[in-house]
């Protein structure tokens, strides 16, 4: 029997999957298990009655499990793990934390009007040691295989080339090879390109949030 998930619609495009990292991650677990699901596309300027009354939050993604609503795409991720175990995605537990400040960095400097404000600087600092973990560990995470940090990652690098390619002209320097390596190794993968946002929606979704 197919789960139900609902993630974000593209803004301006209610019905068009849209540009939310986590909705992407959840969605990628999905794929990458084989596991059959359909799709609810919530507008978030116009959330429906029913996606309000199941999820009074009214945060995406959500996903039904035995009759429940469960939201926040860690417990999710989790929750998909256990009960469908293979193929297995659990991260060692010595690499789950691998990269977690980058999006926060990217989402700084992206919002930043100062380029002297040490932004810039805070997220090269985080790319570098990724790119030294891969460089010891790679080309994944936890090495050959994917597992549910890349899956976490693969969204955020998405908005991240994106997002500063167009508002900054800014790109990962060419001297993070195994970044960039890693990076086209997520993008290049079948799930990856089933669930990803169109460009420009991704770029619509940052807008409001660049220049307020």
């Amino acid at each position: 029997m197919a789960l139900e998930v609902a993630v974000k619609a593209a803004v301006g495009a209610p019905n068009i999957l849209g540009d939310c990292p986590f909705s992407q991650r959840v969605l990628l677990t999905l794929e990458e298990k084989k596991i059959s699901y359909n799709t609810h596309l919530i507008d978030i300027s116009n959330k429906p009655q029913w996606f309000l009354e199941v999820n009074p939050e009214g945060k995406v993604p959500v996903l039904k499990v035995d009759g429940k609503w469960v939201s926040d795409s860690d417990v999710i991720v989790g929750i998909i793990e256990e009960k469908y175990p293979d193929p297995p995605l659990a991260t060692p537990p010595e690499f789950a934390s691998v990269g977690s400040k980058i999006f926060g960095s990217f989402v700084s400097f992206l919002k930043s009007k100062d380029p002297n404000d040490g932004t810039e600087q805070a997220l090269l600092v985080e790319l570098k040691a990724l790119d030294d973990h891969l460089q010891t560990y790679g080309p994944h995470v936890a090495g050959g295989n994917v597992t549910a940090v890349d899956l976490s990652l693969a969204p955020k690098f998405y908005h991240l080339v994106i997002a500063l390619g167009h508002f900054k002209n800014w790109t990962i320097p060419e001297s993070l090879a195994n970044v960039h390596n890693y990076v086209k190794l997520l993008f290049a993968r079948e799930s990856f390109e089933k669930t990803k946002a169109a460009k420009e929606y991704v770029i619509a979704g940052w807008a409001s949030k660049v220049n307020p």
